[in-house]
């Protein structure tokens, strides 16, 4: 069994090259995660902006009113297999190695923290961090680049 998982993984491998998407190239992306998002968001070309993608998914709030109240709520819609496959890959982007205690991706790792200092809760939290992901993986789908882990400065990371 582990000698076909890993021809398979080799062949998926090989297909996302030929494709010519970097996803791997973020921390918490393998080449499984990497075709599942292939896979579930098809040609990245159907969306025009991060948002619509972020719609697809389930992500983005809906909004309910009338008069002068608003109110965003959860949405229960979209591809709830995209919206699972991001949201592992939040958790992923704020977990802490065991041996050093530091963070596998200091920009989201500090950027949660920032959430939480501002009074979100955790899943809220982790909720701006999904959404962040999406404007990365949009970028990263369209233009076939390298990801790239952005600086953070000493005093926002600790």
């Amino acid at each position: 069994n582990q000698q076909e998982l890993a021809q398979i993984e080799e062949e998926i491998g090989g297909l996302i090259k030929q494709l010519g998407f970097q996803l791997e190239t973020m921390t918490g992306i393998d080449v499984v995660t990497a075709a599942e998002l292939v896979a579930e968001i098809g040609d990245i070309h159907r969306f025009a902006t991060p948002d619509k993608l972020a719609r697809f998914a389930g992500i983005a709030p809906i909004i309910c009113g009338s008069g002068n109240k608003v109110r965003n709520y959860k949405s229960k819609q979209g591809n709830r297999e995209l919206h699972d496959i991001i949201r592992n890959l939040a958790i992923r982007q704020i977990a802490v190695t065991r041996n050093k205690k530091e963070p596998r991706n200091p920009y989201f790792h500090s950027y949660y923290e920032q959430k939480l200092t501002a009074g979100k809760t955790k899943q809220q939290a982790i909720v701006c961090i999904m959404r962040k992901l999406v404007n990365v993986v949009h970028y990263l789908m369209r233009t076939k680049a390298a990801y790239i882990i952005p600086e953070v400065s000493i005093k926002q990371a600790g």
